[in-house]
């Protein structure tokens, strides 16, 4: 709304209908008098509809007499009209004053907490957190420190490498970056193992300290040992224990399987719509409009009628669910195209889990149809070093 039409609304306006054979005179006489109308639209070869607001309706009495054209109240719009009304209904007035009270109370405090960018550390770890320095729903706004949110959550999580925290009408968003923590390294001094971190056909194995107990073309599983950090004294026979240092290259598989319907079910709006008002009160709802959706077919789309469109978030929601009623049709898709779609899909996918340093060495991709579904499976095989440190605790 721009600032004429809220200027408009606090003094108040009346759209009028005006009727008769004299109406550019009308319209010039009230332009020579200063009074604006605005929204002028023509219904009839006789009849105008405008907006005039309540003074600029008063000083057309005189301009009406003098043309002969009759004039009738549409519609009456503007806080005038609405104080007028509250005071012919106390009551009324009473529950307006005390609903606009309570408006705004519930929305100078926070009724959403939003967690955003988190993978590896559960949102619920972080709400926990923020409870127990009593920063939780219901807060009240000006009681948020934003600093001390940072240095709280930036402390307890090493994780976290950025953290912001915004309030959004009655909504905090706490927004944070992970970082990509390296292994932990373990200290030379500690005795270790090279372990296996996964399946694999060992390629090469070079131990720079203690022993290779693998081979070229040797299957090992996960949590193998492959280079041993324990070396046994030739002459004392007594075991010495040395920080494992080595490479180990393995053949490993990755594979990924895409399953896509040939037929594929596709929905068109047919433009019949049923909707129903809901009140929705925390996690409790009630519906105004009763009986069954009428449609055999729909998709439904909830949109919240906001009061006042406020940009806040209340507990209390007045919701409105729209059913849109939707004509299925079945559509059979093209099997080459699908071949590609789902080969380039599936390569995709692959080259997320692949570590940075593998090397591919072949790609194998097959295509099994059965029952109107496309299965596409793409297997790669890559070299990568499989080695992981582990601490010798048994000595």
């Amino acid at each position: 709304m721009g600032v004429v039409k809220i200027w408009f609304f606090l003094k108040g306006y009346v759209t009028i209908r005006v009727e008769g054979l004299t109406l550019e005179r009308f319209l010039n006489l009230a332009a020579a008098n200063d009074i604006y109308l605005w929204d002028i639209y023509r219904e009839g070869y006789t009849i105008l509809r405008m907006k005039v607001t309540i003074e600029g309706f008063r000083a057309l009495k005189g301009i009406v007499k003098r043309v002969g054209c009759k004039v009738e109240i549409i519609d009456k719009k503007g806080l005038p009209f609405i104080f007028y009304r509250l005071k012919q209904r106390k009551m009324l007035a009473f529950g307006f004053v005390l609903f606009l009270g309570i408006i705004f109370f519930l929305s100078s405090l926070i009724w959403n907490i939003e967690i955003l960018g988190n993978e590896k550390v559960k949102t619920e770890d972080i709400i926990k957190i923020l409870e127990k320095e009593n920063i939780k729903h219901g807060i009240i706004k000006y009681k948020i420190d934003k600093d001390y949110i940072k240095y709280l959550l930036l402390n307890e999580f090493d994780i976290f490498s950025f953290l912001s925290v915004e309030i959004k009408g009655t909504k905090m968003i706490i927004e944070v970056k992970e970082q990509d923590l390296p292994p932990e390294k373990i200290n030379k001094d500690i005795p270790c193992n090279i372990v296996a971190t996964k399946k694999g056909v060992i390629v090469k194995a070079i131990a720079r300290n203690g022993k290779a107990v693998v081979r070229k073309g040797d299957v090992v599983d996960e949590g193998q040992i492959l280079i041993i950090g324990t070396i046994s004294d030739e002459y004392s026979k007594e075991k010495i224990f040395v920080h494992a240092e080595g490479e180990v290259l393995a053949k490993t598989i990755y594979s990924y399987r895409i399953d896509e319907p040939v037929i594929k079910v596709i929905k068109e709006e047919t433009g019949n719509i049923f909707e129903r008002m809901e009140l929705r009160i925390g996690e409790k709802g009630i519906q105004f409009v009763k009986g069954e959706i009428p449609f055999a077919n729909y998709v439904e789309e909830v949109r919240e009628i906001k009061p006042f469109n406020l940009d806040i978030d209340l507990p209390v929601k007045i919701l409105v669910h729209q059913y849109k009623e939707v004509e299925v049709k079945e559509v059979k898709q093209n099997i080459d195209f699908l071949k590609k779609t789902t080969h380039i899909k599936a390569v995709e996918e692959l080259n997320k889990q692949l570590p940075k340093d593998a090397q591919i060495q072949s790609k194998d991709v097959k295509y099994y149809l059965k029952d109107d579904v496309l299965s596409t499976y793409v297997t790669m095989e890559v070299i990568e070093n499989i080695g992981k440190k582990e601490i010798i605790h048994e000595r």
